[in-house]
């Protein structure tokens, strides 16, 4: 065996043992109640958006779903509908994998049948950042029923059925 392979061996256990070390410090860490918000496995955008909420340059906001119950996210200052969207999105599909292991969701069934509202403003266009709308820091965002228009003059299908159906009839 050259010298070489067994530096290579004790590099690589050194690594591990680094490793696991870390993984050990974090949980302990994490277990702290002052970093209650901080998620379990945290990803770089959940702690600069974490850090960002301690310079004042993030929001928390309440989302109340339509039960009820509400979760609580960290979004920057800068975010617009679509990022607090995906925010939610990811925040669901945690807590339902937590709580009842993996369980399909339709986002699009969701984000066409309901739209998020603040101060009873309803958020529509999701380019547009969230303080240009009035969302705040502490904001209460909530679910509410909407469906969205078809353009002018435009009718559904079932509505064209409909209406092709009457006038075959009348003939």
């Amino acid at each position: 065996m050259e010298s070489g392979d067994s530096v290579v061996g004790i590099g690589d256990y050194d690594v591990e043992l680094k490793s696991d070390k870390l993984k050990s410090v974090l949980s302990h860490l994490l277990a702290d109640p002052i970093l209650a918000d901080v998620p379990r496995n945290p990803t770089l955008s959940d702690v600069v958006t974490l850090v960002s909420l301690e310079k004042g340059s993030a929001m928390r906001l309440s989302i109340v779903k339509l039960d009820g119950s509400s979760l609580d996210v960290a979004v920057m200052s800068s975010a617009t509908l679509k990022d607090l969207k995906l925010l939610i999105k990811k925040k669901v599909n945690e807590m339902e994998q937590a709580n009842m292991g993996h369980r399909h969701i339709s986002w699009k069934h969701v984000w066409s049948n309901f739209c998020l509202s603040c101060n009873n403003e309803k958020l529509i266009d999701d380019d547009a950042i969230l303080q240009d709308v009035g969302v705040r820091n502490n904001s209460q965002v909530t679910f509410m029923p909407y469906v969205m228009k078809k353009g002018p003059g435009k009718h559904s299908k079932r509505k064209k059925h409909r209406l092709f159906r009457s006038l075959h009839k009348t003939c």
